[in-house]
């Protein structure tokens, strides 16, 4: 905020008007200022489950690596394609990835995976083939907040 102030040139003070307006203005603000009010956080907890493959000695050269991650509870499958390189031997993903992301987890319909607790078994497929695979059980996350009164 820019205060204007009238100046008296030649002795280089505020003039009376000058002084009256820069009160008038600091009395404004401080009559403007919020009330206090409780403290309030906010937070957020993201779970989420890395998931990686890797040609150990790079013999294959540039692949796709299409990872495939099925969710037990709902039989919906989640697709992931990373398109690998020259020199790049290996890739990681995070599961769910944000929508948002160029590249994410989603059905074969275009639905983003989301963080669903429970059981899951995933796979990459190299050339068409399971290359590896696993399972992992996504968690339950939660958050509580405090409000601290003054």
């Amino acid at each position: 905020m820019i205060i204007p102030l009238l100046i008296d040139w030649q002795s280089k003070r505020l003039a009376p008007a000058g002084r009256l307006m820069g009160l008038c203005t600091v009395l404004l603000l401080l009559g403007a200022a919020p009330k206090a009010q409780a403290q309030t956080w906010m937070v957020s907890t993201t779970a989420q489950i890395k998931l990686g493959i890797l040609d150990k000695y790079g013999q294959l050269g540039p692949y796709t690596a299409t990872f495939v991650v099925h969710n037990e509870r709902t039989g919906k499958d989640y697709f992931l394609v990373k398109e690998l390189k020259q020199k790049e031997t290996g890739v990681d993903v995070l599961f769910p990835t944000e929508p948002s992301d160029p590249d994410f987890f989603k059905t074969e319909k275009g639905e983003a995976a989301v963080a669903t607790p429970g059981r899951y078994t995933w796979e990459c497929r190299v050339k068409g083939v399971k290359a590896v695979s696993g399972h992992f059980v996504f968690p339950e996350v939660g958050n509580d907040v405090t409000i601290i009164n003054k």
